[in-house]
């Protein structure tokens, strides 16, 4: 370490032989950066498989333009709309099909008594188009009443039940007093909201919720005929229906919208942020009160340096050297402990909580800078100081 921070730093590495003089005091500070960088990739985590999650819940259908309620701040919220828009969109110049989409929820009991949150979506069968990849070469199966397509990630499933459904082998279970016959699977998974995924046609929909009409879809897709052109369609039918209670956006817009959303109003997404925020916090705390306290301790053998010379860029470089390497030694059993608790975390709830190589840096990136600005706030004891006051 000393011959490769004196390679760096082009000197004798006087900030390292401090730390390492004191190695309770080390121990303690990458300890507490640890922790805190741990605490980060933690918080981020959760983020993350909440963001990942969102976007998954979109997979089952695709569209270039998707209208929903203006008061639909998410997939699963806001109210139904009136079909007929479907219609009146269609004759719009630009737009070549349109599909109604029905989202609901409702719990599965399975035979050992434990049960499953699903969140249900229904589509048209002749609407392949409208479907996403997993769900357009199967969608035609749907056509007989009460058949279903289930999701084999569904949290607390085990996935080998799942794995040999078929139409002529289909899985029977019985939800809102319905028998449904599973014919096939997705792969999709579990999120913050719902333990899985089922796909069902339109009419299966509306017989599993009763208080339902094929009328009052929950949000209408398009396909236009130039998607290079849907962003400024979906501008055009948003000014053509002015004043409805609707809003016309691509499918792009509503994901990140949803994602916003639920990241910064939602009570989970925002106790999370605020995780993460008190882990920065926490690790720029701790590594200033173990600078200060060096500086603090040095302070007449630094006050001699400065009176033969030194100039203060020369004590900042020892206090950043300091900085960097907490950052860096207090990082690598952070991420190693942050990915311990992703695996433990990931098969105990389902989520994708994934450590991701954008992820390493970042945290990285920032331990870093939290680091250097503790050091520069240490610092400015130093500057100062006067040695004919402390001799």
């Amino acid at each position: 370490m000393s011959r490769l921070l004196s390679l760096l730093f082009g000197r004798l590495p006087i900030g390292w032989l401090q730390l390492r003089h004191n190695r309770g005091r080390l121990a303690a500070a990458l300890a507490g950066v640890a922790f805190a960088t741990m605490l980060v990739f933690v918080q981020l985590g959760i983020m993350g498989a909440l963001n990942g999650t969102i976007r998954t819940s979109y997979s089952p259908f695709t569209a270039d333009i998707i209208i929903s309620s203006n008061d639909a701040n998410t997939l699963t919220d806001g109210s139904p709309l009136a079909r007929r828009t479907l219609y009146r969109v269609l004759a719009e110049e630009g737009v070549v099909a349109a599909a109604p989409l029905y989202v609901g929820k409702l719990d599965w009991r399975r035979p050992d008594g434990s049960v499953a949150s699903l969140q249900v979506i229904g589509l048209p069968i002749e609407v392949e188009q409208f479907a996403g990849p997993q769900v357009a070469p199967l969608l035609r199966n749907l056509a007989v009443a009460d058949t279903a397509l289930i999701d084999r990630q569904t949290r607390g499933v085990d996935a080998a039940s799942l794995s040999d459904i078929s139409p002529s082998e289909p899985l029977q279970f019985e939800v809102n007093d319905r028998r449904i016959n599973a014919i096939g699977t997705v792969s999709i998974g579990g999120g913050f909201s719902a333990d899985g995924v089922m796909v069902v046609s339109d009419q299966t929909f509306l017989s599993l919720f009763a208080n339902r009409i094929s009328g009052t879809p929950s949000h209408l897709l398009l396909k236009v005929s130039d998607p290079e052109q849907a962003q400024a369609l979906a501008r055009h039918l948003q000014n053509r229906f002015a004043g409805e209670p609707i809003e016309v956006q691509i499918l792009d817009e509503m994901i990140a919208k949803d994602v916003r959303y639920q990241t910064t109003q939602r009570p989970t997404g925002v106790i999370f942020g605020f995780g993460v925020f008190m882990g920065v916090l926490v690790g720029i705390v701790i590594v200033y009160q173990v600078l200060s306290t060096d500086v603090a301790d040095h302070l007449r053998e630094y006050a001699t340096l400065k009176a033969v010379g030194y100039a203060h860029r020369f004590f900042l470089s020892i206090v950043f050297e300091e900085a960097l390497v907490l950052a860096v030694m207090g990082f690598i059993p952070g991420i190693i402990l942050a990915i311990g608790i992703y695996q433990v975390m990931s098969q105990a709830t389902g989520l994708p909580v994934l450590m991701s190589p954008e992820r390493a840096l970042m945290v990285f990136s920032g331990t870093l800078a939290a680091s250097t600005l503790s050091g520069a706030l240490a610092a400015r004891r130093l500057k100062g100081a006067d040695p004919a006051d402390l001799f």
